[in-house]
């Protein structure tokens, strides 16, 4: 499942996010990985989450960013729930990618059981069909 929680820089979507996060570890049974552009929010994360800057990896497209994701999916068999803030711009991903990258995340996570949470910079009606439907809250 891919969820995703839009809006323009500066509504407070990484609040939004960061909140979810730390509400989850409560009833998770597996694992939580959360995917940032900086270590910005080690301190606000819960210590069962495990935080992955992504800036620290030469990640410079979408489909590096995806095999980034598969590698850590392949390597935590208790995985449950990946949170990306600031999804655009860690995924390196131009307009016309989103779809791509959203109908990826979706197949991951069908096949290996993962919960996917998107932090997206962008407002509701600026997003493409595909991601609409995967919102859950617009900021």
């Amino acid at each position: 499942m891919v969820e995703i929680i839009a809006g323009e820089k500066g509504k407070g979507k990484t609040k939004y996010l960061l909140d979810k996060v730390n509400d989850s570890v409560k009833s998770a049974s597996g694992n939580i990985v959360y995917l940032d552009k900086s270590q910005k929010h080690m301190y606000e994360l819960n210590n069962r989450v495990r935080l992955i800057n992504v800036t620290d990896f030469p990640i410079s497209n979408c489909d590096e960013f995806l095999g980034f994701i598969c590698g850590i999916v392949s390597q935590d068999h208790d995985l449950q729930e990946m949170y990306l803030d600031s999804f655009l711009t860690i995924a390196g991903l131009d307009d016309g990618q989103i779809n791509h990258a959203i109908e990826k995340l979706d197949i991951i996570s069908e096949k290996y059981n993962v919960k996917f949470v998107l932090s997206v910079s962008k407002n509701e009606a600026d997003l493409p069909e595909c991601a609409k439907a995967k919102i859950i809250v617009s900021l």
